[in-house]
């Protein structure tokens, strides 16, 4: 069975909007599509609705097949070293995910799928997601359907964000995203956009893409299924 290849790219701005511009490209020319991991506010008093250029390019992306997912609030540390939903309980994670999901929709890119800062979210994160109407949960090691209690195991290989970005890392994770695919399965590759704006994580990035593609993987998105409708006897 070929494999399944989701690419996502994070961290995505004002200062590194062109490095994921350029990405994008390469990826349309392989026919690849993006999920794009957007936060409302990141560091450096950034404010994605501040910031028109890249609220426009991001509904362009999603109107052409990219998907947008949500990637925490302010991403700020709620403990020491700890990501923003890494160790919430329910209640303030409710109102982290509540205040986010009004600033995606007034921006016009509102979304049922959410994927915590660095990919770590609390047991009260995960149960605040539904609350808020949320569908799909993304860790470091699984995808999580919240509606039908389902979880498809499948890791994430990265560069930045939490995952190193040092050249033996980049080989690393090229070795093993072509061990994925050649296996079939899930093959989940993602990369921040500050780390594109370095010529040797992007390299990994396209050199991972290129061997998953040489192996026949099918390019998908993070999604989510609706239930099937019930006819009417």
């Amino acid at each position: 069975m070929n494999a399944e290849l989701i690419v996502s790219v994070s961290g995505i701005r004002d200062t590194t909007r062109d490095a994921a511009i350029e990405f994008a490209a390469e990826m349309d020319r392989r026919a690849v599509r993006l999920s794009l991991l957007v936060a409302p506010r990141l560091k450096g008093k950034y404010r994605l609705v501040d910031d028109p250029a890249t609220q426009s390019w991001l509904r362009g992306r999603r109107h052409d097949g990219d998907a947008i997912v949500l990637h925490g609030y302010d991403q700020a540390a709620t403990k020491t070293r700890r990501a923003e939903f890494a160790s919430l309980p329910r209640h303030e994670a409710t109102l982290r995910l509540t205040a986010a999901d009004r600033v995606m929709e007034q921006v016009q890119l509102r979304t049922r799928l959410f994927a915590a800062p660095r990919w770590d979210a609390s047991a009260g994160a995960l149960d605040a997601l539904p609350d808020v109407g949320f569908r799909l949960a993304l860790s470091l090691f699984s995808i999580l359907d919240l509606e039908r209690d389902t979880v498809q195991r499948a890791r994430v290989y990265g560069i930045g964000e939490g995952f190193r970005a040092e050249p033996w890392w980049c080989r690393a994770l090229v070795m093993g995203a072509a061990r994925t695919a050649r296996r079939g399965g899930v093959l989940r590759l993602a990369i921040s956009a500050a780390q594109l704006q370095r010529p040797g994580p992007r390299q990994a990035m396209l050199d991972a893409v290129d061997l998953a593609l040489y192996h026949g993987a099918r390019s998908e998105v993070y999604r989510w299924e609706p239930f099937p409708a019930v006819r009417a006897a």
